[in-house]
Parts: C-alpha cells; structure tokens; sequence
C-alpha cells in the first residue's frame, strides 16, 4: 500500500511543485532536502528567543521537504528512530545552502527568517528551530490532514490506532539565527 502511494505521489510531485511557485536550492553536491518560496506571513505575532519579532506580512523563506525523495530514501529503514536520525542529518545538511540562500537572495535585507509546518518535530530545537503551536482549530486540522499521507508512509507502525497521529506546529527560526549557526559554506 505505501508503495503504491509513494508511486502516485511521485506522478503528482511534479504538479504540486509547479502550482505552488516552490523551487530547489540549487547547490554543486547532493540536492538538498528543501524546496522553498519567499512568503508574507499571515499568522499571529511571534517573538523568537534573540527577540525577533515575525509580525503579518514580514517576509520569510517558506521551507517545505522534498517529501518523495525523502521518503524514497526512507524506504527501505525500518525502524522509526534511524529514520530520523536520516531526516535529522537530511535536513542539518541543507541548512548551511538555505543560509546562502537567504544571504544571497536579491530581497535579502527583507527577509526576517524561515517557516516550515511539521509533524516531526524532535531534534528541530538542536537545529535551531523554535516551535510554536498552530492556534486555529480548524488550520491545525487541514495541516494534519494534509500531511497525513507522509504521516502514514514515513512511520512504521502498520495502524493509526497504535499511535495517535501528532499535531502539526510551526517552526521559525530567524535570519540573524540561520546566518549565524549555518552561514559559513
């Protein structure tokens, strides 16, 4: 069954992709794990820990995982802790190429920071992630909906009943935070 939904993903990627203005970072090694978009930021006010403050409409650099390379990689991993020991690593791994991006990016002096929306959120604080949680019932509903599907292929547990499905949060982290911990490529 999760082969055959990874299959269908991988047909529609491609098509998601193009709706929604995401591209790749480019680097000269391995692609890295995100695809990315420059958004205005809709939600409530946050202040980060190095006193950031993300208001509505500041721009951040949206980062979304390359979902089907992901989990093609993951495939084969049977056991959910070295699988996030992988996406952890994935992920450390294209922070240092999202930093360049920002740093490089023609609206650079505009951009207060990264958002991504996950599931997954051990290990985010090592990387430099703050979570926050997703306050609107009904958005923290779509967002677990819509993830569900990675949710269901990413995990070895063979039934939701074994384990609840968790709530999405947001993750921030701040340009001066980005360029500090990864801008040295």
């Amino acid at each position: 069954m999760r082969l055959y939904i990874l299959s269908a993903w991988s047909i529609l990627d491609p098509l998601y992709y193009s709706f929604t203005r995401l591209q790749y970072l480019k680097t000269k090694e391995q692609p890295t794990i995100f695809r990315v978009r420059l958004t205005r930021y809709k939600g409530r006010e946050v202040v980060l820990s190095d006193g950031t403050m993300i208001k509505k409409n500041d721009v951040l650099v949206k980062i979304h995982l390359h979902n089907v390379q992901l989990l093609k990689e993951l495939l084969t991993v049977n056991n959910d802790l070295r699988k996030s020991m992988i996406l952890y690593k994935r992920v450390k791994e294209s922070l240092p190429h999202l930093a360049s991006y920002v740093y490089q990016h023609k609206d650079a002096d505009e951009i207060k920071g990264i958002i991504g929306i996950t599931l997954l959120n051990k290990g985010c604080t090592r990387l430099g992630f703050e979570i926050f949680t997703i306050l609107s019932p009904a958005y923290n509903r779509f967002k677990q909906l819509a993830l569900f599907p990675i949710y269901f292929i990413s995990t070895t547990k063979r039934s939701t009943k074994e384990q609840k499905i968790p709530s999405p949060n947001y993750l921030f982290m701040s340009k001066k935070s980005l360029l500090e911990k990864y801008g040295n490529i």
